[in-house]
């Protein structure tokens, strides 16, 4: 028997982890013994719990979790370095006999993974260069250069992603492509055996949801978490510290922000996020869209 990749995908607080860890109980009541491996970017990284709601390990029942808490706060996660890991921890789940559900909401992570996703060059001159030229001018003037190279892609960038605008420029000059923002037109799965789940929460009631959820990350302790994380660097990290929650809780530690502002600008980050999370997804072919809540992990192995 073939074991399968399975891919729960959706909007960030639709309950993605509850129907990951449901559909491995119900795999491995059938004798499948199904493990788990992380698609979020910022579960990558130790110590951000709180804010990523990362499960525990006792949350975990005792099912095994891979790719979660692997880099240091000072270190870039990227997806060309991603990929690799994650499908070297998939074909080891296969080898003892078991399906890998990867799970999380990083459409561009979690495409690399299932898809035949492959990345154009990469050239540290160039890079230096343009980033340089960030400091000096500004990502609205390179936002700006972009549009008139690849008005496509420049389009589905987010204005204050830096990093991924500075990669689009960097591939350009390079003669290449851009891949960044986009789905090939007709992708072609990198595992035969694949089922693809997105979850599905109307946006109204997702909206309630996600703003109540960063009011509880401060109620839980996230100024505390990232203070010991700004011992940990993470103000020189240069993914870790522009993560949603994060960059706003640091700019409130620094004294930039008052609380209730870092909390309402984390909300409608968080807003904007799920947006473009659902859009991304919705342009999987073959997806199957479950509603969140009534999602039953036991019906997808009907």
């Amino acid at each position: 028997m073939t074991q399968r990749l399975w891919a729960v995908v959706g909007a960030t607080g639709t309950g993605k982890s509850d129907l990951a860890l449901d559909l491995a109980d119900a795999l491995r009541a059938q004798g499948n013994q199904a493990e788990i491996v992380n698609a979020d970017a910022m579960q990558l990284y130790r110590g951000m719990d709180i804010g990523t709601a990362k499960l525990t390990v006792d949350e975990r029942r005792g099912i095994p979790h891979h790719l979660f808490d692997v880099r240091e706060v000072t270190e870039e996660a990227a997806v060309a370095w991603y990929q690799p890991l994650a499908r070297a921890a998939i074909g080891e789940i296969h080898a003892r006999g078991g399906d890998a559900i990867l799970v999380g909401g990083s459409g561009l992570y979690v495409s690399s993974v299932v898809f035949d996703f492959r990345f154009p060059p990469r050239d540290a001159g160039v890079r230096a260069r343009l980033e340089a030229e960030l400091a000096a001018l500004g990502a609205g003037a390179l936002l700006e250069r972009l549009r008139e190279k690849d008005p496509d892609t420049a389009a589905r960038i987010d204005p204050n992603n830096e990093r991924r605008i500075v990669r689009a420029l960097e591939v350009l000059e390079q003669g290449g492509e851009t891949h960044g923002a986009a789905l090939p037109e007709r992708p072609e799965l990198w595992h035969p055996a694949t089922r693809l789940v997105g979850l599905h929460t109307p946006r109204d009631v997702l909206v309630e949801r996600l703003d109540r959820r960063v009011e509880r990350m401060w109620q839980q302790g996230m100024l505390d978490e990232v203070e010991a994380l700004r011992d940990l660097g993470i103000e020189r990290g240069v993914t870790a510290s522009r993560a949603i929650g994060y960059a706003q809780a640091l700019a409130q530690l620094r004294g930039e922000k008052s609380e209730s502002d870092a909390i309402a600008e984390t909300q409608a980050l968080t807003r904007r996020y799920a947006r473009r999370q659902v859009s991304w997804f919705k342009r999987y072919p073959e997806l199957e869209w479950l509603e969140s809540g009534a999602a039953e992990a036991g019906s997808l192995l009907r």
